[in-house]
Parts: C-alpha cells; sequence; structure tokens
C-alpha cells in the first residue's frame, strides 16, 4: 500500500520561506519520477517542480529561481524548498510520484503520476 504524506504547509508573510516535505511508505522514489505541484480553487492543477528518473530538474516559469524540489533517498524522502514566497504563490500543494522512469519532458504533468499525496495548505499573505 503506497502513501506519500505531507508535511510542512503554513502561513508566511511574502519574502518568507516554508519548506514542504514528502514522506513515502511502500515506495521508493529512486528511479521514477517525482514531482510538486499546486492547485487554487477553481483553477486547474499546475505543476511546479519535477526531477526526473535521471535526477534531472524542471521548474515552472512561476517558481524558476525561488523552489527547489530535492530527494533524500536514505529516508524516502521528498522536499520542496521554497523561497522568497509571494502572495500568489497561496494554493495547496500536492506531492507525487510515478510508477515509472520517465524523462523531464513529462515531469510537470498530472499524466505522469500515479500517487498523490494529501495536499499541504501555503498562504502567503
Amino acid at each position: 500500500h503506497v502513501q506519500l504524506v505531507e508535511s510542512g504547509g503554513g502561513s508566511v508573510q511574502a519574502g518568507g520561506s516554508l519548506r514542504l516535505s514528502c514522506a513515502a511508505s511502500g515506495y521508493t522514489y529512486s528511479s521514477y519520477c517525482m514531482g510538486w505541484f499546486r492547485q487554487v480553487p477553481g483553477q486547474e492543477r499546475e505543476g511546479i517542480a519535477g526531477v526526473d528518473s535521471d535526477g534531472r530538474k524542471r521548474y515552472s516559469d512561476s517558481v524558476l529561481g525561488r523552489f527547489t524540489a530535492s530527494a533524500d533517498h536514505v529516508t524516502n524522502t521528498l522536499y520542496l524548498e521554497m523561497d522568497d514566497l509571494k502572495p500568489e504563490d497561496t494554493a495547496m500543494y500536492y506531492c507525487a510520484g510515478a510508477s515509472r522512469a520517465c524523462g523531464s519532458r513529462y515531469v510537470l504533468s498530472e499524466s505522469a503520476y500515479k500517487y498523490w499525496g494529501q495536499g499541504s495548505q501555503v498562504t502567503v499573505s
């Protein structure tokens, strides 16, 4: 049974930082694509950061230079470090894990992922 459990969301002032964590059980991040998505009510889920099967990272233009995705394969935990947060970053954030290897062109696409975290609210004021 695969579970992705997120933690680390919260409220922060503009310019501040937060780090999201996504701990996996029954699943191993290495060799698969993994990603971070966010969603604002009434809008589609947006892929913002992903790591492909070779460890190459890709970011959406909206977070490039401010957010950093990483993974600890020992603890099987995915992280999203978010710096210089802006009010427009306010959203529910989701981690995701694929069930197969994939290239960097797919890591920001929902269709690449099978497993999802429960979501963490991030509010920037």
